[in-house]
């Protein structure tokens, strides 16, 4: 069999499944068996495929077909030109946090906080960006800061930041120059909702934090301004119709400049606010 065989048969299994975009999934699932570049998969169409690869083909296709994420299967994420190691204990880096990642770079910092850190993509593509900032990253997940960790070494950046286990800001000290977040903001009752990719695969920790939603928005709002130096900034990633609430928090907690800015399609997806130069009143 062939690749271009095993591609023309591996589309309509997943799309049978429900997958929602099956062509582009088995090109990428090919190519991980393959053990190619996705972006040379068409030259290598015409290769037979060997037993081994044909076995990865297999099993990657069935973990698929269990509605898997594809970065899981494969073990990597693409994240603003990088490739970032995902497993089960971490979120997949998903293209529209990318919008936080360009409203942090309109400014300058030095310094930076992310909470709930994750694979590490938000922290470390930011000091991929800015070669003379540093960071820490917190999460509650022992494991998720193996995999930022790990990720960190292989950008080359495990120099320029800290790993740490924390709730939040229990164990941070200090000030910094910018904090950001891409929390577990999904509502407790929306969670039956979300695709089979999302609610069945990813760690419910960094998906909802339970209730309303908004929980670790309170928390960050409240513990924010006393790690921010003066005129810092806070930009965080939210959902769907938290950009009022989220932006009141932040306003009642004395931050200033507060926005509400929407993604490529139009929906609000990140909150920026600052300290006050002066500090808080």
């Amino acid at each position: 069999m062939t690749a271009a065989e095993a591609l023309r048969a591996a589309i309509p299994r997943l799309a049978a499944a429900g997958v929602p975009d099956a062509p582009r999934d088995a090109r990428r699932l090919l190519a991980h068996a393959l053990q190619v570049a996705p972006d040379r998969l068409t030259l290598h169409l015409p290769d037979e495929v060997g037993q081994e690869a044909g076995l990865r083909l297999e099993a990657a296709l069935a973990a698929r077909v269990a509605r898997q994420p594809v970065g899981q299967i494969v073990g990597e994420r693409l994240f603003w030109g990088r490739s970032f190691r995902v497993t089960r204990d971490t979120l997949d880096p998903r293209p529209e946090t990318e919008c936080l990642i360009e409203a942090a770079l309109a400014h300058p910092f030095a310094t930076l906080l992310d909470l709930g850190t994750g694979t590490g993509c938000i922290a470390l593509t930011l000091l991929a960006e800015r070669p003379a900032a540093r960071g820490i990253a917190t999460d509650l997940s022992a494991a998720a800061l193996d995999v930022a960790a790990g990720n960190a070494l292989s950008l080359g950046l495990a120099d320029r930041i800290e790993f740490r286990h924390s709730d939040w800001f229990a164990d941070v000290s200090g000030k910094f120059d910018l904090i950001l977040s891409n929390p577990p903001y999904i509502a407790e009752a929306e969670m039956a909702d979300l695709a089979p990719e999302v609610r069945d695969w990813e760690p419910p920790m960094a998906l909802t934090p339970g209730g309303d939603g908004l929980d670790a928005y309170r928390a960050i709002a409240s513990g924010a301004p006393a790690h921010l130096l003066p005129g810092g900034r806070l930009l965080v990633e939210i959902g769907a119709g938290q950009g009022a609430d989220v932006a009141a928090l932040f306003a009642a907690a004395g931050l200033a400049e507060v926005r509400v800015l929407p993604d490529l399609d139009g929906r609000d997806r990140v909150v920026c606010a600052r300290l006050p130069a002066g500090g808080l009143a």
